[in-house]
């Protein structure tokens, strides 16, 4: 649905108006129309920095010039030009006195950030660090890097940290084209952890980066879920949409758009788990990622809230998702090397008023991911949360306007994502270049700018 602040605000007949009346003046945000390509920093030119001592820089800069960026390791001399990214080693900080590198670096690069410019920098381990300090210090890169992302957001530029383990940096290549190209357009703000513990995929294509895979998305027939079809069928997969009965003309519709297929399927029906299991393996042989993104709603404050709205919420988003897990790990449907996501929300992360039932499953599959992730890393399987926040989809478009306009203004890029914004992400966590990722709740909300 169209967003008519952003209308106006870059209307060359009202835009002084908006700016006058101190209202939000949106950045349009650089979004991708396709697929990863194999240089997706052709155009751009990418600054590079660190702190002494770091130890991933050699594979950030790798990772860089690989997806063909012009890389700098200091300031464009020309008054006034500016860099489209920026990646910054800090795994050398240590002590106090060695954090200042953060700001000297910084300090002269904000002011000349290209609109969409994207920002990743690299931290160690907090649990990795030989002493407490240095582990404080560690971890307060990433307050860092949360501050600056809603510094610079109102210009479309996206900010995130990447912790990285010792011995993992040479996984970074998918991280790094991820966070610092187009495709991450609504996530800021984020943390996530490179780490070894997954075995690694034989080959990782980084594009067409999942030709020959089988996935299965729930909740497919739109929405995020037809949003995430779309974009995996562009990576080269074999897409099986899934969703319930009474939507199953649209479910077709969209299988038929992907030249994916159709599986209409009530996923909290007792028989569900040893249907789907039966589907995937006769059709395919079994599948590679499967992405739950299937969820309902019964928002109502919990005084109000009958034990049916509770049961309904708690058997969609959650048992039916753990039975399903439960049947396709249990008969060896989901292959090694393969990739689970899972859909999450800022409401289980933060919480939200009425939704003491959604929040709990949203919450529940974050702790989910965390405890599954270890025991599936031996067969090179990564398990990942992604956490939606204010997205344009058409629960959105039944708000009040006044509810919709604030919801769209409280992040700091000031403008709600849309559903392929979150099927980016899960994309990329489907991909084989994510092996270092995994046990990861990763939002995608614009960096909320109160609380979480």
């Amino acid at each position: 649905m169209a967003d008519q602040l952003m209308k106006l605000a870059h209307h060359p007949l009202t835009g002084g108006l908006v700016r006058a009346l101190g209202l939000p003046s949106p950045t349009p945000l650089a979004r991708a129309s396709g697929g990863y390509t194999a240089r997706p920093f052709a155009d751009r030119t990418v600054l590079l920095g660190g702190a002494p001592g770091g130890f991933a820089t050699t594979e950030g800069r790798r990772a860089l010039q690989g997806g063909g960026a012009a890389v700098l390791e200091a300031l464009p001399t020309e008054e006034g030009r500016a860099v489209d990214g920026v990646l910054f080693d800090a795994t050398g900080l240590a002590s106090p006195a060695d954090a200042r590198a953060l700001h000297d670096f910084f300090h002269p690069v904000v002011r000349r950030l290209a609109r969409n410019a994207r920002v990743l920098v690299l931290a160690s381990l907090p649990e990795e660090a030989g002493a407490p300090a240095a582990a404080a210090i560690a971890r307060g890169v990433e307050g860092f890097v949360r501050s600056l992302g809603k510094e610079v957001g109102r210009r479309g530029v996206t900010a995130n940290l990447a912790y990285v383990a010792r011995g993992a940096e040479v996984r970074l290549e998918g991280p790094v084209r991820f966070f610092c190209g187009v495709h991450s357009t609504y996530v800021s703000g984020q943390a996530v952890r490179v780490t070894p513990a997954v075995r690694a995929p034989e080959a990782v294509p980084l594009h067409a980066a999942l030709a020959g895979k089988v996935a299965l998305v729930t909740g497919a027939a739109r929405g995020i879920g037809a949003a995430t079809a779309e974009r995996l069928a562009q990576e080269g997969a074999r897409v099986v949409c899934l969703d319930v009965p009474a939507l199953r003309e649209a479910l077709g519709a969209t299988a038929k758009a992907v030249g994916g297929e159709s599986l209409a399927l009530d996923v909290t029906s007792p028989d569900a788990p040893a249907r789907l299991v039966a589907a995937l393996k006769e059709r395919h042989g079994g599948v590679d990622v499967v992405v739950h993104n299937a969820g309902i709603t019964r928002d109502r404050t919990l005084a109000k809230m009958t034990s049916q709205e509770w049961e309904q919420v708690l058997a969609v988003n959650l048992a039916a998702i753990l039975a399903a897990d439960e049947a396709l790990l249990g008969q060896g449907a989901l292959r090694d090397g393969g990739r689970l996501v899972y859909l999450s929300s800022i409401s289980g992360v933060a919480g939200n008023f009425g939704q003491a039932n959604y929040a709990a499953t949203k919450a529940a599959l974050i702790g989910y991911v965390a405890a599954l992730a270890p025991r599936l890393a031996s067969r090179g399987i990564c398990a990942n949360a992604v956490a939606p926040g204010f997205i344009e989809t058409a629960m959105v478009a039944k708000m009040p306007l006044l509810t919709r306009e604030v919801g769209r203004r409280l992040n700091a890029l000031s403008q709600g994502g849309q559903p392929r914004d979150v099927a980016e992400l899960v994309t990329f966590l489907s991909t084989p270049g994510a092996f270092g990722l995994t046990g990861n709740t990763v939002r995608v909300c614009g960096q909320g700018l109160i609380g979480a």
